[in-house]
């Protein structure tokens, strides 16, 4: 069982590597040749360039301004002086949202760490039951133990103020969570208010077109919005299947890549021509020269992207029944999104249409009624995924336990007993372990999400977070608790019936406070001091610096700013609260760990979001509503769990009042779903109009229609350089034009009002 020293030793490792991330980042960030592996926000802005220095050569790779090491810290005060309006301004409203995340929990736990360590320590620490159970030989315990709620004798009154006190902290949890989500709505409804024309704004994706025998999809499309928005309908793009397509683009830039490398090589060296393998990798095959062969590639791959386009364009069978349909004003869009097109609830599917650099191509081109499989695939993949994971999870486990270690290997014996090397196996190496064993999850969780046919990069982030979140609950959470504590009675657990889970929960909780902290040590101080580092861009940046870059541009190309991934960030800041939450009552010591994670998480990623990420997406923080139904489930959790070990207690007459929390929390629940939830859900009409008025005011020549005609054009239509952007821009904007419709029905279509007159070119012709 792990003492106080175990944990002080893992925290003098984990102090002692964040300060060494730290220091280091500190260090290379000030170096010339660092800068755009640190700054690279402020590149793609336009707003900085690469530092010159006259003089020394090594002044253009080193800083040897020694006055600038004193001042190696200033990164912090400056990542924290950037006002939120301002910082919204530079980043966008997700990257300033997703930051209040780490301020929420600061302002749940800082004052239920002072309540904690000031009511309950003192309540568990003036005990001596755990002193009485050893004497007896029935219970081994560490001073840990005796601050957590098992120091309370059974049927004390003492319970009482655990129960006092978790009243209180749900309370405080949910008015700040309230006063959070009515904050966030604020501002979203501000800046979707505020915010410059998009693309988006005034489009839908309409799916599941029904097929027409004497019309095309995109004939379809015109006569359906004509008819059902004859007012607000102003053009549209059918959806292709350009996924080969695209296959062969990304072929083609990894061959111009290695070519590049080969003539930036021969450059250096003109006395031999680089040679290459034609085989896998290069392993194997026949020696041909690098330079011709990746240039006779390149010229094959051109010309098959140049038939493949030939192909999509002149082959209906590469289009989807699906087109992004644009309107004339927001309110428009407003009303197409938000309602049902057809009798038949299966066709005509419209929602809002992702920005087009939120879209994921690929998804597009699946058969939407091909999803509904696909989602059933993927539910029965986690769930033994999840289940799976449980055995890696307990081999964890078992390296927290000296004993079960000793009786595996007992010629270890004599290695593990020394007082060092104990207190590292039990301080350090669960929390490593059981980071290097989740190194995976997400890229597996993405792949996931992706074959569910999510449309939006966005979309399937939070779809990833969410079974990111489930996988930490089951396993890290729950996982670890019951194997750590229970698997050497498995049997009995597996026999008991279900309301005893959260008894056996409920007891196992306290015994594993010291592996938690061990975990948030580990993932929370040292991972987070890792994040800012950034020792993997780093490399690869200088890689490509050296091998690929000859041009400005290239060096720009070789920077990777990253972005905050939702999708790995958010579910570990829930397993952050739920440890919180659940701990507070029991083993108040874990709160001081936390605190120190969100306080340092938050000044860490104030500064990547400011100087490092460019987020792919801008989603008007849709997020926030996840964000608070799993705060909801953790308070949730912790209640459910407490009763369970209060239960044990056999605290009869103070365990009934904690059946009300469960209950309260559910109802404030549904109150904050009802009362803020709808506006991140759909877009009030009020607030296009009043768009669209001041828009029409302010711009009342705007050339709509000019500006949304290409906006969701497939970014391989595009070409590679301006002039094939432009004949190309001008053949897809050719074809996107309606034609007459061959259906006799079309001549219902009514005459245009003075609002949407001229906004089809075939209109003309439908009503000669």
């Amino acid at each position: 069982m792990a003492t106080i020293g175990d944990i002080g030793v893992a925290a003098g490792i984990n102090i002692l590597s964040s300060l060494i991330f730290l220091v280091a980042f500190a260090v290379l960030r000030l170096q010339p040749f660092n800068d755009r592996v640190y700054f690279p926000k402020w590149y793609l802005k336009g707003l900085r360039s690469s530092p010159t220095e006259s003089g020394a050569f090594i002044k253009k790779f080193v800083n040897l301004d020694l006055k600038s090491y004193l001042r190696f810290l200033n990164w912090i005060p400056d990542a924290l002086r950037m006002p939120e309006p301002e910082l919204i301004d530079h980043a966008g409203l997700d990257s300033a949202v997703y930051l209040r995340i780490y301020l929420l929990g600061l302002k749940i736990f800082v004052p239920i760490s002072l309540l904690a360590w000031s009511i309950l320590v003192p309540v568990n620490w003036t005990n001596s039951t755990l002193q009485l159970s050893e004497d007896l030989k029935k219970v081994h315990y560490s001073d840990i133990d005796k601050l957590s709620i098992s120091n309370i004798p059974l049927k004390s009154q003492r319970f009482w103020a655990h129960i006092v006190m978790a009243y209180v902290f749900t309370f405080w949890t949910c008015y700040v969570l309230k006063r959070e989500y009515e904050k966030v709505t604020s501002m979203r409804l501000h800046f979707l208010a505020s915010e410059r024309r998009r693309p988006d704004q005034f489009t839908v994706l309409v799916r599941n077109v029904p097929p027409d025998p004497d019309e095309s999809v995109s004939e379809n499309v015109e006569h359906f919005f004509l008819v059902n928005h004859p007012d607000h309908y102003l053009t549209h793009q059918v959806v292709y299947n350009a996924n080969k397509l695209a296959k062969l683009v990304e072929k083609k830039k990894n061959k111009q890549n290695w070519l590049d490398f080969y003539q930036l090589k021969y450059s250096r060296n003109q006395a031999k021509r680089p040679v290459m393998k034609t085989g896998f990798l290069g392993l194997w095959g026949n020696k041909v020269d690098a330079i011709d062969f990746q240039t006779s590639e390149i010229e094959r791959l051109s010309k098959e992207i140049a038939a493949e386009r030939e192909r999509i364009t002149n082959n209906p069978d590469s289009i989807m029944p699906a087109a992004f349909v644009s309107f004339r004003t927001r309110w428009g869009a407003a009303v197409c999104a938000q309602t049902q097109q057809s009798r038949d609830p299966t066709i005509w599917l419209t929602e809002w249409a992702p920005e087009p650099r939120d879209v994921y191509w690929h998804n597009l081109a699946l058969p939407y009624v091909s999803l509904t499989i696909r989602r059933l695939i993927i539910f029965i993949a986690f769930f033994f995924l999840t289940f799976f994971f449980m055995i890696p999870i307990a081999f964890v486990q078992s390296l927290a336990n000296i004993e079960g270690i000793e009786k595996t290997l007992p010629f270890l014996k004599f290695i593990i007993e020394i007082p060092f090397i104990k207190s590292f196996i039990q301080g350090f190496l669960p929390g490593i372990a059981l980071k290097l064993f989740l190194i995976f999850l997400p890229t597996i969780l993405m792949l996931m999400s992706k074959f569910e046919g999510f449309i939006s990069i966005s979309s399937l982030e939070r779809r990833s977070a969410s079974r990111y979140y489930i996988f930490n609950l089951v396993n890290v959470f729950l996982g670890s608790v019951i194997s750590g504590t229970a698997f050497e009675q498995l049997n009995t657990f597996i026999h008991q019936s279900a309301n005893e889970i959260p008894k056996t929960i409920g007891v196992a909780i306290p015994m594993k406070a010291t592996f938690f902290i061990t975990y948030i040590m580990v993932d929370g101080w040292a991972g987070i001091a890792g994040e800012i580092l950034r020792l993997k861009p780093l490399i690869i940046f200088h890689l490509k610096n050296f091998f690929l870059v000859k041009t400005e541009k290239d060096r720009e190309e070789a920077m990777d700013p990253g972005s905050l991934g939702f999708n790995t960030g958010e579910p570990q800041i829930q397993l952050y609260f739920l440890l919180g939450l659940v701990y507070a009552a029991v083993t108040p010591l874990l709160l001081p760990f936390i605190l120190i994670f969100f306080s340092l998480a938050y000044v860490v990623f104030r500064h990547q979001i400011i100087n490092v990420y460019n987020q792919e997406y801008e989603s008007a923080a849709a997020f926030w509503p996840d964000v608070h139904g799993r705060i909801i489930t953790a308070m949730f959790i912790s209640q459910l769990l407490l009763m369970g070990l209060l239960s044990t207690k056999e605290a009869a007459q103070s365990t009934p009042f904690l059946i009300a929390l469960p209950v309260l929390t559910i109802w404030f629940h549904w109150f904050c779903k009802g009362r803020y939830e709808p506006a991140f859900i759909r877009y009030p009409l009020q607030e296009a109009m009043r768009k669209d008025t001041l828009e029409r005011a302010r711009e009342p020549n705007l050339n709509l229609k000019g500006y949304l005609q290409n906006a969701y054009i497939h970014p391989v239509f595009k070409g590679e350089d301006d002039d094939e952007d432009k004949e190309l821009d001008d053949q897809w904007e050719t074809e996107s034009e309606v034609v007459p419709t061959k259906r006799q029905s079309r001549k219902n279509t009514p005459l245009p009002s003075k609002i949407s007159s001229g906004s089809s070119p075939s209109l003309p012709e439908v009503i000669e």
